[in-house]
């Protein structure tokens, strides 16, 4: 097989339940496998195979698992590290005269590659110089005791060097009061303005020089700027706490402005339904309303109407019996003429009896005159109230019901003001009226056919 990837190492993190990891490179066996965990600290621990986890996969070009053992499951703060470690050994061993054994020999060149990609890892986490630095290698001759208390450091020509020692403590102090200071000697200062900070001695330095000066001394640690940093963040996290609180009771108050906002924006719904439902009953209701005032409208103009005609037929009434007085006093007139003229002549009294039985006749006619224009004006009157529910009046399309609204009965009528006739409902259809104009030749037809509509 080939090496295609240069993929030595997996990581994941803990979460106290997951067991099973992938590692995504090929191991020959199990033991090629190497599992760390990593604390929250740092601390590196190097786990043990059975005891600790168990491997799958070994052989396979893709990688395989493991599977950690109950009591051994990676927490949430736990880092998980498999790492390949091939030995870095040769197990091939050809034998003359033997057949080229191809797949051993692959296997070998396999784990050459693959020690080579573990070397290079781990060349990859150290400290090295750049490409184009010229330093020369050191060699560090000196023995233990030579290198002890002292650091490595660079030397003036910038090479590696274990000879500078880094100082001797020579406690506390504000100035150079009692002695002289060598090269490397460190003083802490008790001054207000620098208590704490830790100098270093960079000349020798006589009685009478101040820690401060820089010509002597240089700062190593600054314990001012850390204390006040110290106070700082200290006052910050009471701050961030304060904040933290406030914030708290702030998301508290919101979430009640929201449930209160919540339960205002239900009652604000139930109430515009019910505002809508009042709003649909009002409209339905002026609806109804302007219907009725409509037919009530329509009604009352049809009664005045009839009332009117109704009014007109006792005129012509009245109008029959004045004119049946006036008979009946020119009967009497006849009457005392023909009594004159039987006075003065006898051959008139046949003539005058006559008059006076036709004056009779004629009271008697004007009493019936007068019995006929009460029973017309009676029917004047019944024909109003019952007018409205045979003649629709004008409309300009066949209706369906009457002007109560009720079913419609055969020998209603209306006229159509689209097609400008009149038209009869025979009890299933409407039918335009047949009219014969010569039945209208006296007053006495017309008059009946007036009050008949």
């Amino acid at each position: 097989m080939t090496i295609s990837s240069t993929t030595v190492k997996n990581s994941y993190s803990g979460d106290g339940s997951t067991t099973q990891f992938n590692y995504t490179f090929k191991i020959f066996a199990d033991s090629d496998l190497q599992v760390i965990i990593r604390s929250a600290a740092g601390t590196e621990t190097v786990k043990t195979i059975t005891t600790h986890y168990t491997v799958a996969g070994a052989g396979n070009t893709n990688g395989g698992s493991i599977t950690f053992t109950s009591g051994n499951i990676p927490t949430a703060t736990e880092t998980v590290v498999l790492r390949r470690a091939v030995p870095q050994t040769q197990a091939i061993d050809y034998i003359a005269n033997d057949p080229f054994p191809a797949e051993s020999h692959e296997e070998g060149l396999d784990r050459a590659a693959m020690t080579t990609q573990q070397i290079q890892e781990e060349l990859d986490r150290a400290i090295k110089l750049s490409r184009t630095n010229t330093m020369t290698s050191t060699e560090f001759t000196v023995g233990a005791t030579t290198r002890a208390n002292k650091v490595l450091a660079f030397d003036s020509s910038g090479e590696l060097s274990v000879t500078q020692e880094l100082g001797t403590y020579q406690g506390t102090d504000t100035t150079v009061t009692t002695e002289a200071y060598s090269v490397r000697d460190i003083i802490k200062s008790t001054t207000t303005a620098q208590l704490n900070n830790v100098y270093i001695c960079v000349a020798d330095a006589v009685v009478g020089d101040s820690l401060t000066d820089t010509d002597h001394f240089e700062l190593l640690v600054d314990a001012v700027s850390a204390a006040t940093s110290a106070t700082n963040a200290a006052s910050s996290a009471s701050a961030a706490a304060t904040s933290a609180t406030n914030a708290a009771t702030s998301a508290t108050a919101a979430a009640t402005s929201e449930t209160n906002a919540a339960t205002s924006e239900s009652n604000a719904s139930t109430s515009e339904t019910n505002a809508a439902t009042s709003a649909t009953n009002a409209a339905t209701s002026a609806t109804s309303a302007s219907t009725s005032a409509t037919s009530a409208s329509t009604s009352a103009t049809t009664a005045t109407t009839k009332a009117s005609e109704a009014s007109t037929s006792a005129t012509n009434a009245a109008t029959s019996e004045t004119n049946a007085a006036t008979s009946a006093t020119n009967a009497s007139t006849s009457e005392t003429n023909a009594a004159t003229s039987a006075t003065t002549a006898t051959t008139k009294a046949s003539e005058a009896s006559t008059s006076a039985t036709n004056a009779a006749t004629s009271a008697t006619a004007a009493q019936t005159a007068q019995t006929a224009a009460e029973a017309a004006q009676t029917a004047a009157e019944t024909a109003a109230d019952n007018f409205d529910d045979t003649y629709l009046g004008a409309k300009a399309s066949d209706p369906t019901v009457d002007n109560d609204g009720d079913a419609l009965n055969a020998g209603d009528l209306y006229f159509n003001t689209t097609s400008n006739v009149l038209r009869v409902y025979n009890g299933s259809a409407w039918n335009d009226a047949v009219v014969d104009t010569t039945g209208f030749a006296s007053n006495g037809f017309a008059i009946a056919m007036a009050i008949a509509l």
